[in-house]
């Protein structure tokens, strides 16, 4: 016979399409590549969106940000090498409208600017609401203040009304319609307030505690701004200079926040776990594949074809379905990222550029390594046994070419699920947590099916228990690859669950009845009697008080810190800023010391927070150093705290437990839950005009509304992995199907009745579900327990009912998916079975 492997796999090509034989290969590919294209496309828009207007986020070329006035040297620099330089200052804080408007006050984001802001990009501003916005290169005049349109309607407002800001009173003259630099960042919930420079003096806002961000900008000519970045890179790294930052157009600004980082972590974890699922879809088909093709290899084989022309005839259906199906998962992962865009308007901008191409070059790699590494193997042995083999329906062990490819091939899918995670972290724990679980299911179902067969006892158990005992013991390997396929399936659907459950929900966690919902800060000392008066007043009898001390880390056991000194991203940042620091002779309500003992006015001791001690590697007994005002001060830890960040109350990660520390720039800060008298919170404003009042019972909506968004999102690419499971389930459950419908026609032949038939037919389900979905949910744990920890920073709660309910759903789901696809194995004929074996 002589025939070319392409005219072959054509043939093969057509003829197992219109038989549906490749129709789970092609779903299992085509989930996997669309869950990792959508993401990909979001990912590489967004990319580009913050590449484009990256300038304009900065507000110039590059920016020099710090947490105190910005060195003399920088501006400098910058114009000794021709750039423009801007300065602005923010920080939050109360806008109040008078008594004759209200006297209504509202929590805003102040902006301090001078002549020449901004230096990159436009800014827009009208003179009525919903009036036509022009861009402007002016700024706010002295006595002016420009705002943001909904802080007129928060205050009850008009254009030309006064908005009191501390001790001065400016007139509103402009709205805000654009501001260039103000970044994507969906923490500043805040309505800006944009005032001169010259004004800030006059409020009094600026505290000796408050938390200040100011920014230098720089713009020019490439080559200068790259000098001016050179230099600034090296000066901040000077122990003279602390608390700078230097940002850049190659740097970039994490604008997305937290909640979007990890937002995208989660939506990375789930395309991994469809595409690793899709994989286990694919060896389950393809092997059924080749179980279905034996009789036609036979026949190829007495032909006289080549094992190389089958091999190649294989490799080339199979690389011709991979591009196939890799193409509708490209175009339905681009269609589905759409609704990304969607479900986060409000945090990206939906003027996004056009996606690269890289994404559709990953998808359609992945989707033919995902193939042909998990499909082709089992193929691959049809050409490589004897006729004789073939025809006793024997595939037979897999030989070195097979082992090869499957060698290679997974190889290279975890090299692009590693690739894929943008995590190492992640794709590690992910795709490793994956592979040990293949292996431990393996181990652990084999030896469930030995001890299956030793405890149930043929002389009294019932028949439906026996016969579906033999049916299990009686193909092991087979019983072993159902479990095991069964339980990864499982493994990722309880794995999400629990992270969605755990995670996601300790994320909204609820704050307690009781809790704070103001912060006040920048309380003078000597305004603390009648600010602590005026709370009695207004009925709030609870409410935390402690004084707030701005300090930075200067030295640990005699010894200099800088960020360079650590390797956590977040030791770097807290090394590089400073600290609120307090002091109180008796220890916090809420907070527990877990090592060391806290006295009270023991001098020359020092209490951290537990999770800071980490992240920095201090111990107790080291003895920090920290520059207060100028003023370093020496302390030895005597003790670690643990501090419930979701309380709500006020906490700090260093605190003295003395009740006075002289010489020293103090202001106070309370937490409260506001009493429900209207007009508190004005009140309070107007006989303190220098405080921020923060009222966090809005901020916290609002917070919760982002991340309605981000979970919506999670969820929607959730329904892939769900799918992608659901295809697994049907793959393991149907794989040995046609063995079953022998085996069940032989029983009906020799007189067993339907009725026993469907009996063990469920039992067999169910205890291969029982035992799949208990396994998943013991390693679901583990890996949940490592993401929580190493990946997503949340603490891990177990509950010991996951494995029972894992069992039960697993039982559950196996049971209905034997439903589906093994519901005409006892509706066929027993001739027609007979049949189908002897062909």
């Amino acid at each position: 016979m002589n025939i070319s492997f392409w005219r072959l796999g054509w043939r093969s090509l057509w003829r197992d399409l219109r038989s549906g034989e490749l129709r789970l290969l092609i779903v299992a590919v085509t989930l996997a590549v669309a869950a990792l294209t959508a993401v990909g496309f979001f990912a590489d828009r967004l990319k580009g969106g913050l590449q484009r207007d990256a300038r304009q986020l900065l507000g110039g070329d590059a920016v020099i940000s710090s947490d105190n006035a910005t060195p003399a040297a920088f501006a400098a620099k910058a114009r000794a090498l021709g750039l423009e330089v801007v300065e602005t200052l923010g920080f939050p804080t109360m806008g109040r409208a008078s008594d004759a408007k209200g006297a209504g006050t509202k929590l805003v984001a102040l902006k301090v600017v001078e002549a020449g802001y901004p230096l990159r990009g436009s800014l827009r501003v009208t003179s009525q609401p919903g009036g036509p916005d022009a861009v402007t290169r002016a700024i706010p005049a002295s006595g002016e203040a420009w705002v943001d349109a909904p802080l007129l309607d928060a205050l009850g407002l008009q254009m030309g009304d006064t908005l009191l800001l501390g001790d001065a009173s400016l007139r509103i003259a402009k709205i805000i319609v654009n501001e260039p630099d103000r970044g994507a960042g969906f923490m500043n919930f805040a309505p800006r307030v944009m005032i001169n420079r010259v004004d800030v003096e006059a409020t009094r806002l600026i505290q000796p505690a408050s938390r200040l961000t100011y920014r230098m900008a720089v713009a020019g000519d490439d080559a200068g701004v790259a000098s001016f970045v050179k230099w600034a890179l090296e000066e901040v790294k000077s122990p003279q200079v602390r608390g700078v930052r230097v940002e850049s157009l190659q740097g970039g600004r994490p604008e997305l926040g937290q909640t979007l980082d990890r937002a995208e972590k989660f939506l990375n974890l789930i395309a991994l776990l469809s595409a690793l699922l899709s994989a286990v879809a694919v060896a389950l088909a393809a092997r059924g594949f080749a179980a279905n093709h034996l009789d036609d290899c036979a026949m190829l084989r007495v032909l006289g074809l080549s094992q190389r022309t089958i091999a190649s005839s294989y490799a080339f259906e199979f690389t011709i379905i991979g591009l196939l199906a890799s193409g509708l998962g490209v175009a339905a992962g681009y269609a589905v990222h759409y609704v990304f865009v969607l479900l986060l308007a409000g945090l990206v901008d939906a003027a996004l550029p056009a996606a690269g191409i890289w994404p559709v070059i990953f998808g359609m790699g992945m989707g033919l390594t995902l193939l042909l590494a998990f499909g082709l193997p089992p193929v691959l042995q049809l050409a490589q046994v004897p006729p004789l083999r073939v025809i006793r329906r024997d595939v037979g062990n897999l030989k070195p070419a097979s082992l090869g490819v499957l060698g290679l091939g997974v190889a290279g899918f975890a090299t692009l699920l590693l690739a894929a995670s943008s995590d190492v972290k992640l794709g590690l724990i992910a795709v490793g947590g994956f592979a040990a679980a293949v292996v431990v299911f393996a181990a652990l179902s084999w030896l469930a099916v030995k001890l299956l067969r030793w405890s149930v006892s043929e002389s009294t158990a019932p028949r439906w228990l026996v016969l579906a005992t033999r049916q299990i013991s009686a193909r092991p390997a087979y019983a072993v690859v159902q479990v095991s396929a069964l339980a990864v399936g499982l493994l990722a659907l309880v794995l999400l669950v629990l992270l969605r459950t755990d995670l996601i929900s300790s994320w909204r966690k609820a704050t307690p009845p009781d809790a704070p919902n103001r912060f006040v800060i920048n309380v003078m000392p000597e305004q603390g009697d009648a600010f602590v008066k005026a709370l009695r007043d207004g009925g709030v009898s609870k409410f935390d008080w402690y004084p707030m001390i701005r300090g930075r880390l200067v030295a640990v056991n005699g010894k200099t810190v800088t960020p360079d000194d650590y390797v956590d991203d977040r030791a770097k940042r807290l090394v590089d800023r400073e600290f609120n620091l307090s002091h109180s002779a008796r220890q916090p309500a809420q907070n527990e010391v877990v090592a060391g003992r806290w006295t009270e006015e023991e001098q020359g001791a020092i209490s951290v927070e537990e999770g800071i001690a980490k992240t920095l590697n201090l111990k107790l007994g080291d003895t920090l150093s920290f520059d207060i005002g100028g003023v370093q001060t020496v302390s030895r830890i005597t003790s670690l705290r643990k501090v419930d960040w979701g309380s709500m109350r006020a906490n700090f990660f260093v605190m003295y437990p003395v009740n006075a520390m002289t010489d020293v720039p103090t202001t106070y800060m309370s937490a409260f839950k506001a009493p429900g008298t209207p007009g508190f919170d004005n009140a309070l404003v107007r006989s303190f005009p220098n405080i921020t009042n923060v009222d966090m019972t809005s901020t916290i909506t609002q917070i919760q509304r982002v991340l309605d968004q981000v979970i919506g999102a999670v969820e929607f690419l959730f329904g892939f992995t769900l799918a992608a499971g659901l295809v697994v389930l049907f793959a393991a459950v149907t794989a040995t199907r046609e063995e079953r419908a022998r085996e069940f026609a032989i029983m009906r032949a020799v007189g067993a009745q339907s009725r026993l038939l469907r009996q063990v037919q469920r039992a067999e389900l169910m205890g291969v579900g029982l035992l799949a979905g208990f396994l998943a949910s013991i390693v679901a744990t583990m890996v949940g327990w490592a993401l929580a920890r190493y990946v997503f920073d949340f603490e891990w709660t177990v509950s010991l009912w996951v494995p029972v309910f894992g069992a039960l759903s697993g039982a559950l789901l196996a049971l209905a998916a034997g439903w589906w696809g093994l519901r005409e194995v006892l509706r066929r004929p027993v001739v027609e079975t007979l049949r189908r074996a002897a062909q």
